[in-house]
């Protein structure tokens, strides 16, 4: 039996709380936490009922009700190209492990069952950002890098 589950409306705190330990894990980050509030009832709903919304977790061995490790995703349409020529995309944006749940591959299983929901979807590609301590297990799954820069705005 496999310890990665499906996240549940019920862990959407958890969600938040190892979102903001890969948060704190960047260089120049926020370390704010009050807009875990107002997140919150987005994120029940999309764990509720979006079909492109995929989020799977490995609950703590040692404290209950607490996760472990998490990774999500989202599965989106792009008009096609050469090499996604159906413009089904996963993309990875959230993949986090307590600190003191490291070095067990809770991460890696995650990520294993996060990518097969992506196949079962019709992903054509699956993209992700990596961080320097992350890339060895991107790149175990079979992950490269892209030449294209990335630039993001928010709004």
């Amino acid at each position: 039996m496999s310890l990665v589950r499906r996240a549940a409306p019920d862990d959407a705190a958890e969600l938040l709380r190892l979102r903001q330990v890969m948060i704190d894990s960047m260089p120049g980050s926020d370390p704010a936490t009050d807009w875990h509030a107002e997140s919150l009832p987005a994120l029940r709903e999309r764990l509720t009922s979006d079909d492109d919304f995929g989020a799977f977790v490995v609950d703590h061995p040692e404290r209950p009700g607490a996760l472990a490790a998490l990774v999500v995703g989202t599965v989106d349409y792009r008009i096609g190209k050469a090499e996604n020529p159906r413009g089904k995309a996963g993309f990875v944006f959230s993949v986090a492990t307590d600190p003191d749940a490291r070095r067990r591959g809770y991460a890696r299983a995650c990520m294993e069952e996060l990518l097969q929901w992506f196949r079962e979807r019709g992903a054509g590609q699956v993209l992700l950002t990596a961080s320097p301590d992350a890339e060895p297990l991107y790149a175990s799954l079979g992950f490269t890098r892209k030449p294209d820069p990335m630039m993001g705005l928010s709004l």
